[in-house]
């Protein structure tokens, strides 16, 4: 009789984790060529990271910087250096969100791009020129 149970828990799982959500396109993804410029700015900064600290895991009091030290100026060098390389990348002006998914991902490696387009997503009046604003119509009168 358990095993019964667990069969069947486990189906409705499988079923209930295999459907996908509706999505009607409200959503704005970010262009690939600008993921591959953050991922590539993120392995090009994490090897300035080691590479301050002569390729070793554990930080040594490396020569020139602090542990923190070396975090900061290798974020920053990412976060200067990634949109200028996304800007040639994709052959045209970023839009805020791009540019801020990109320092999104060199301050939190992993995740920090997705939450930055996450947070676009919830909140769309944050882009500039998503809506543009309608300005009343007034008749003018003609001069006679």
């Amino acid at each position: 009789m358990k095993r019964s149970f667990a069969l069947a828990a486990a189906v409705v799982a499988a079923f209930a984790l295999s459907t996908q959500t509706a999505d009607a396109g409200g959503r704005r993804h970010v262009d690939k060529r600008i993921k591959a410029v953050a991922i590539g700015a993120g392995i090009a900064s994490t090897a300035a990271y080691f590479a301050l600290n002569d390729w070793k895991w554990k930080w040594q009091n490396g020569r020139h910087f602090t542990q923190l030290g070396a975090y900061t100026v290798t974020t920053m060098g990412c976060a200067a250096i990634s949109p200028m390389v996304a800007t040639v990348v994709v052959n045209r002006p970023l839009t805020m969100r791009e540019g801020h998914v990109l320092v999104g991902s060199c301050v939190v490696p992993i995740v920090g791009g997705w939450l930055v387009n996450e947070a676009y997503n919830n909140n769309p009046h944050w882009e500039a020129g998503a809506a543009p604003v309608r300005k009343a119509h007034r008749k003018t009168m003609a001069k006679k």
